[in-house]
């Protein structure tokens, strides 16, 4: 999910240059609402899960990490579709989609994974 959420990044960074979109930050204003700490919080750790989810394959045990792939793959995929089909920007479109074929494709793969016989 790591790679999906490189086009999260640029989707953002790229947002910054609607007109408006920086006096709306400078005025502690987001698309969603006013910007708070809560607010941030909850976004970065939106932003920090996909980063975790390599370690987190790593270290999990098959079954857990199994779930946690389709969990979080597919709460990923409704939040970008839901991005999708509100923006009104091309390039937000193309990569809210471009995430959720990929984040659902990770929930495919963890779905259809085989189960392997512990030792």
């Amino acid at each position: 999910m790591v790679v999906s959420h490189v086009f999260y990044i640029y989707g953002d960074y790229f947002q910054l240059y609607q007109p408006g979109m920086l006096q709306q930050m400078l005025a502690g204003r987001m698309p969603l609402g006013v910007i708070s700490q809560h607010v941030l919080l909850g976004m970065s750790c939106v932003m920090v899960l996909p980063n975790l989810m390599p370690f987190l394959t790593l270290v999990l045990p098959a079954r857990t990490n199994r779930w946690f792939n389709i969990v979080v793959g597919a709460i990923y995929s409704v939040i970008m579709l839901l991005i999708a089909v509100s923006s009104t920007w091309y390039y937000y479109i193309a990569y809210a989609l471009i995430e959720t074929v990929l984040t659902l494709t990770v929930v495919f793969y963890a779905w259809t994974w085989p189960k392997q016989e512990g030792s």
